[in-house]
């Protein structure tokens, strides 16, 4: 069974997802970002959701995280959470 590990940043709106990946991508912390801004209970461990199989995330977050490259910071992603940006840390299919 595949499982991933992963971590996120979730924001209200998809400007401030966008403004968030430019500034991890002008070389920002992904950590520290989560911490500041990310309304989840995870910012407080820097976006870290853990370890996870398939169907364990909504449908919307599941896609990206079995797809995307590893290291490679997605988004926005929206879900009837809000606007995320994703971080798949590691993967094993």
């Amino acid at each position: 069974m595949a499982r991933a590990t992963a971590r996120h940043i979730l924001v209200s709106s998809e400007a401030k997802c966008n403004e968030l990946k430019a500034a991890i991508e002008a070389g920002a912390d992904f950590a520290a970002i989560a911490k500041e801004h990310s309304s989840c209970p995870s910012s407080r461990d820097g976006g870290n959701l853990g370890s996870f199989g398939p169907g364990q995330m909504v449908k919307e977050f599941d896609t990206v995280v079995f797809s995307a490259p590893v290291n490679v910071v997605q988004g926005p992603v929206k879900t009837q959470f809000g606007y995320h940006l994703l971080e798949v840390t590691s993967r094993q299919d």
